[in-house]
């Protein structure tokens, strides 16, 4: 709390609200399936990142850069000078990760960073509460940046503890503050917090990543799953994209360029799954039409719960601009 006392008194935003569930929807933006780190220590990989596919781009101040007051104030200058360029990427594919509230560069972070107009999101390292948040709201209203996204990186046994409270958390500051959007896990950071032993099965890991999914399903919010630490090896990276797709987590942090074709093609629906969810939406509406709530299809019965699977399948593949298949009459 003693970083609040350093902030002016036009941060102090007012009493905290209850917080409200919001409607979790599809998204009508871009799809959001690979998060690539560029560290910002580096001129030459934040001159690459220009040039990358990666449908978002995090911008690192943190654990890339190395923790001497030297090199981390070093890294903010080179990135508030690259951020003022004109040939970066639309700012809604654009992130910084900052440092965290405990740290003595966070405030300057958070001065430098929340007020490039480049800047559309905020990766949070080490959430553990929605007090948190609460913190990195007020350093925002204060500067009077532009509104911005917050990603809430879960890092920590309190913060799983407090996953609920985290992932419906809302700003006292209004758009001001930032705005929640998504919640990421940092799998290393919690194993070592938790002294969990990871393994190549990730079973060790299933509670948790399960748990983020759920609470960011919960309140509408995106879910970012960890790491693939192997990054060289793109079959293992592939068998761990697949293993986050069926838990239900919606995109995946990536650590070197190589990985993101993978991830991203990874994150949207097979060829099989569009046709099936096609001919599922064909079925429901002929039945729909005949005061039916109900259809057999290839040996299933379907109804109202599958065609909103069905429905959000179809929805992902336009984003990504995937065939849709055209389901005939018998």
């Amino acid at each position: 709390m003693l970083l609040l006392k350093r902030l002016p008194l036009k941060a102090q935003c007012g009493l905290r609200r209850l917080n409200t569930l919001s409607s979790p929807g599809s998204s009508s933006g871009s799809l959001k399936r690979s998060y690539l780190y560029v560290p910002s220590s580096s001129d030459r990989m934040l001159e690459k990142s220009i040039s990358t596919s990666s449908d978002m781009i995090v911008y690192d101040l943190e654990d890339s850069v190395p923790p001497s007051a030297v090199d981390k104030v070093a890294a903010r200058v080179r990135l508030s000078a690259f951020l003022a360029r004109g040939d970066l990427p639309p700012r809604e594919r654009v992130a910084v990760r900052v440092n965290d509230i405990s740290t003595p560069f966070f405030l300057d972070d958070i001065s430098d960073i929340a007020t490039s107009p480049a800047v559309g999101s905020l990766v949070l390292p080490k959430v553990h509460s929605a007090d948190d948040l609460h913190i990195v709201s007020k350093a925002i209203h204060a500067v009077r940046g532009n509104p911005l996204g917050l990603i809430a990186s879960i890092e920590s046994a309190r913060a799983l503890w407090n996953i609920g409270a985290i992932a419906g958390w809302k700003s006292d500051c209004g758009k001001s503050g930032g705005t929640l959007t998504a919640l990421l896990f940092a799998a290393e950071d919690y194993c070592a917090d938790t002294s969990i032993l990871r393994s190549s099965s990730r079973l060790e890991l299933l509670y948790t990543r399960s748990q983020i999914v759920i609470a960011a399903k919960a309140f509408g919010l995106e879910a970012i799953d960890m790491v693939c630490v192997n990054y060289k090896n793109l079959e293992y990276l592939k068998d761990e994209c697949r293993d986050g797709r069926q838990l239900g987590f919606t995109g995946k942090q990536a650590i070197h360029p190589m990985q993101v074709d993978v991830i991203q093609s990874a994150f949207v629906p097979t060829a099989s799954e569009i046709q099936r969810a096609a001919k599922i939406v064909h079925a429901m509406t002929r039945e729909h039409a005949r005061n039916r709530g109900a259809a057999g299809l290839e040996g299933e019965m379907i109804d109202k719960p599958m065609i909103l699977q069905a429905e959000k399948v179809l929805n992902i593949a336009r984003a990504a601009n995937l065939e849709i298949p055209y389901i005939a009459e018998p």
